[in-house]
């Protein structure tokens, strides 16, 4: 198994970066290329933006390699791309809003067709772990899941590599949860689509050489998503539900907090603004660099809180959420992450 478990990473690394060069080229082929014309923008020159190419190529060959291809992973594949050329189309000529949300719904239905679900949750508040069967809302619950999660990681991704950072630590923290809870499959899986974000990260670095743009963050947060309710949301693990969200807590806490901040401020929730988590960071002095380590720490601190109550008895991995409930509160106000924007 270990050795299964390596191999995914360096097949999956190797391909992401190798194809990362021929994902340029297709850029500047397609007229993919992010011009910065706001003060928003991190970079001030020209950037090409489907570096996703890179990470889904990693993914797929390396899982059609490595996986059996059963009905679920045909599903999670067929969704996936789905994602991948919407966002090529999305960074190449610009789609609507609604355009996107609608290829979101239609990739999530087919995944949820093919039975992958969110079909109960862990009463937390029961000594003896008792199981609520959600029923028909299985199916609510689950694409709201999987459309919420993809685009968390698509407005993460603010500066170099950056997401492709917080989704390697989020996807190697759900493989330790898998691990764990012995699930080889889904282990090596999240190991693909870890070594596919790291293949790519030394083109994406600061300065980048190229962008993942929605290619590439759309299909990471759909794999994501769809990956963590066959690993860790069908498991009875005391609190399961809180294991994903914080795995993938600062893509969650960017985008629950960016919502809030507009209904506060009374502005359209879809309005781009400069109060995401980077921004506040970069507003506080931080460099480039420093911000991006600084959100990979919080990543880590979440990634490796969730490990932790995956494997632990209900009264520890009730203290534990709670600590790491009032840590995230306290950073956030320090940050000002709620705070009214420009």
């Amino acid at each position: 198994m270990i050795q299964r478990m390596i191999l995914a990473l360096i097949v999956s690394g190797a391909i992401s970066y190798l194809t990362t060069p021929a994902a340029l080229k297709i850029s500047h082929r397609l007229g993919a290329i992010d011009i910065p014309k706001d003060n928003r923008r991190m970079h001030k020159a020209p950037i090409p933006r489907l570096g996703g190419l890179a990470i889904y190529a990693g993914f797929t060959i390396s899982s059609l390699l490595l996986l059996n291809l059963d009905r679920e992973l045909a599903a999670l594949l067929a969704g996936a791309t789905l994602m991948m050329a919407m966002g090529v189309v999305d960074d190449s000529r610009t789609l609507s809003a609604k355009v996107k949300l609608a290829g979101q719904i239609l990739a999530a239905m087919l995944v949820i067709y093919s039975g992958i679900r969110i079909e109960f949750i862990t009463n937390f508040l029961s000594p003896a772990k008792s199981i609520i069967a959600l029923g028909w809302l299985s199916f609510p619950v689950t694409l709201f899941w999987i459309v919420g999660i993809t685009n968390t990681v698509n407005l993460i991704d603010g500066l170099d590599g950056l997401a492709a950072g917080v989704a390697t630590i989020a996807s190697l923290s759900l493989a330790a949860v898998a691990y764990l809870n012995r699930m080889p499959e889904v282990t090596i899986m999240l190991l693909i689509l870890a070594g596919s974000s790291m293949g790519f990260l030394p083109h994406n670095s600061h300065p980048a050489r190229i962008f993942m743009g929605d290619t590439g963050s759309l299909f990471i947060g759909f794999v994501l998503a769809v990956i963590s309710i066959e690993g860790v949301l069908k498991s009875a693990t005391t609190i399961a539900v809180a294991i994903p969200v914080m795995a993938l807590g600062v893509p969650i806490v960017d985008t629950t907090c960016a919502i809030i901040r507009r209904f506060l401020n009374k502005r359209p929730i879809m309005e781009a603004d400069k109060g995401h988590l980077h921004h506040r960071l970069l507003e506080q002095g931080y460099s480039h660099r420093q911000t991006v380590w600084i959100l990979y720490g919080m990543s880590l601190f979440l990634g490796l809180g969730a490990v932790f109550i995956s494997d632990a008895d209900r009264i520890p991995s009730m203290i534990v959420l709670l600590m790491v409930i009032a840590v995230v509160t306290t950073a956030l106000i320090r940050i000002g992450l709620l705070r009214k924007t420009s």
